[in-house]
């Protein structure tokens, strides 16, 4: 499993960000699917191939609930690259559980029947996806042949140009990530919001490995304890704790390298303040620590 693979799992396989997946993106923001009504499924399947037995694995699956019973199996596949063949990886997949709905001892009973349904979230943020959606655009087609080939669309989500009244409805922590990936696809300046975190250590992780950028992950592995947990105050917090572990003179070193990731100068204003509040620093130690130009700190000092 790639280390993109494994942030992206680890964040939706959480109930409540799971669930707000679908309620926003599948059911148009009406709160259908609850997280109480969420069961963890079992993401690995057999199929026989080459008189070979094989394992496939899906990304993240769970079992919908009504009443004790089951009345879907929802997954969601997670890709960073548009990938050629998909709809006959997610039909596969899709397959696997219908199959196994018939081995149950009671196939055809309500209770053991149910409709499996998987949707592909696309974080690519360099181009859309542009390889096949249907199962038809996978094969070169007689004409003859095909009005009877069935044809299995595959539901395709790209992050990164979702609207921002579509973001907005995100109650969960994957706000924050279809946020930052619009950004990352903008290519403009990240200052990281107000809004809180549920999921800290698993959303850093994301961040991190999408953008390449190791310092979000550094410091404490969770927030502070007891107090309102924020994406800004997520990100300065990893910072000051590896200052702060590592003493002010390496603090102001690595201070620099922070100040460039933060980017805007709203978000330098910010750790200029919180420099300031943390190492007791004036406001000039700590532009001198994150690299300012001289010329450029009275601009900023008139913000503080």
């Amino acid at each position: 499993m790639g280390e993109k693979d494994a942030a992206e799992k680890t964040l939706l396989d959480y109930a409540d960000v799971f669930a707000d997946i679908w309620n926003v993106l599948m059911f148009h923001g009406e709160r259908i699917m609850k997280e109480s009504d969420l069961a963890d499924a079992l993401p690995r399947s057999i199929y026989k191939a080459d008189g070979k037995l094989h394992e496939q694995e899906r990304d993240v699956a769970k079992f919908w609930m009504r009443n004790q019973l089951r009345i879907s199996l929802v997954g969601v596949e997670n890709q960073s690259k548009a990938e050629a063949g998909m709809p006959l990886r997610v039909i596969g997949y899709d397959g696997a559980a219908y199959r196994a709905q018939l081995n149950a001892d009671k196939p055809y009973e309500p209770n053991v029947r149910y409709p499996v349904v998987t949707i592909v979230l696309y974080f690519g943020f360099e181009m859309h996806w542009n390889k096949e959606r249907r199962l038809k655009e996978c094969f070169d087609i007689p004409a003859a042949l095909e009005p009877y080939v069935n044809d299995y669309p595959i539901h395709v989500i790209e992050v990164a140009w979702l609207p921002d009244d579509v973001i907005a409805q995100f109650t969960s922590d994957f706000k924050l990530v279809a946020d930052f990936f619009g950004h990352l696809r903008k290519k403009d300046d990240y200052d990281p919001p107000e809004d809180e975190i549920r999921h800290v250590n698993e959303i850093l992780e994301l961040l991190s490995v999408m953008s390449g950028d190791s310092r979000p992950l550094e410091g404490k592995e969770n927030g502070k304890k007891g107090e309102r947990e924020t994406m800004r105050l997520a990100m300065l917090d990893k910072i000051e704790a590896r200052g702060e572990a590592r003493g002010k003179e390496e603090g102001k070193r690595e201070g620099k390298k922070e100040g460039i990731l933060l980017g805007t100068r709203n978000a330098v204003v910010n750790t200029i303040r919180n420099l300031m509040a943390s190492q007791k620093w004036t406001a000039v130690e700590a532009m001198e620590a994150m690299g300012i130009p001289v010329a450029e700190r009275a601009a900023y000092e008139a913000l503080l």
